[in-house]
């Protein structure tokens, strides 16, 4: 809750102050993870790391069910490589920028994330973490991992590393969902109240104070039970019907007059609608989540619905 009231409270800033502190937190968050890979492959065991259980690779319901699992992690990890799109009206050159940073971070990430779970794999057994949920190579991996090759004073290190980047990513995660409601506040879509800008930074101060308490609500709730209801509130609400939004024709003629251009298109479109339904359907409790989705669409719905009838009513009025 601290990490978070902390970014809320740099954040109230111009965005070229912003830009110059994401830099730095992406060069500690950088050189974390290189220490992390550099220091796991200068001990790495491949007996360890590529100790494949029987029937690892056998096609049957468990091994879909392990995917489907290890997919909606993923997602989860990735979802920082499209925050740019929330600062296209504060980016310069947007067309061209903004799909380099998209392939390029999905590069980068896609990288060091293999190469490090690789190089913890080869240090630390996966057996032993999977054998008991409330051993200490599960529950705090990372300190685990620099004890056992360099003692207690590194994993304290790396502990504090770790947290500096998981405050990177809240501080880059309220950086652009604040964008949101204030962007929906300037077209009508949600109260005026969120489209007001700080008068010196000008930065949407009411947006960002909203997201930044939500945030520190969620806080209260165990991390697992938040990024599954994340991930798939939001492959329903946003990634499937933006998949679909692409495929239809005012969307291609938009991008094509806007200069924006999608190689290969639509496979890019069709291969990440498939894997986004099927990290739902492999969801051992998907009904249950399912449910929860569709508390928040009739809120949404009654919402949207007050606001028809009072834009309509205002309408006829005038």
């Amino acid at each position: 809750m601290s990490a978070c009231a902390a970014a809320v409270i740099v954040l109230r800033r111009s965005i070229f102050a912003i830009g110059r502190i994401a830099r730095w937190l992406g060069v500690a968050v950088g050189l974390t993870l290189v220490l992390l890979i550099v220091v796991g492959l200068t001990h790495f065991s491949p007996h360890l790391a590529f100790d494949f259980p029987a029937g690892a690779f056998r096609i049957n319901h468990a091994f879909f069910a392990g995917l489907g699992a290890g997919m909606l992690i993923s997602a989860y990890d990735y979802w920082g490589y499209y925050g740019v799109c929330f600062l296209g009206a504060e980016v310069r050159d947007p067309e061209r920028t903004i799909p380099r940073a998209v392939l390029g971070s999905i590069g980068v990430v896609a990288t060091l994330y293999l190469l490090m779970n690789i190089s913890v794999l080869g240090v630390l057994p996966w057996r032993e973490m999977a054998q008991n949920t409330d051993s200490h190579a599960r529950m705090f991996t990372m300190a685990v991992f620099m004890e056992k090759l360099y003692g207690h004073a590194a994993a304290g290190v790396i502990v504090l590393l770790i947290a500096l980047a998981a405050l990177a990513s809240v501080f880059a995660l309220l950086l652009g969902y604040s964008r949101i409601p204030f962007a929906a506040a300037r077209d009508g879509n949600f109260p005026s109240w969120f489209g007001a800008v700080h008068p010196k930074h000008r930065v949407p101060v009411h947006s960002l104070l909203t997201l930044g308490g939500i945030t520190l609500m969620c806080c209260i709730f165990r991390l697992q039970e938040v990024i599954t209801t994340l991930v798939v509130i939001r492959i329903l609400f946003q990634f499937l019907l933006q998949g679909t939004a692409t495929l239809l024709p005012k969307h291609r003629c938009e991008r094509k007059t806007r200069g924006f251009r999608m190689p290969l298109y639509p496979l890019p479109v069709l291969l990440a609608l498939g894997g986004f339904v099927f990290i739902l359907f492999s969801r051992p409790n998907f009904l249950r989540e399912m449910r929860t989705a569709g508390l928040i669409l009739v809120a949404g719905s009654a919402v949207y619905a007050l606001r028809f009838i009072n834009v309509r009513s205002w309408i006829e009025k005038s």
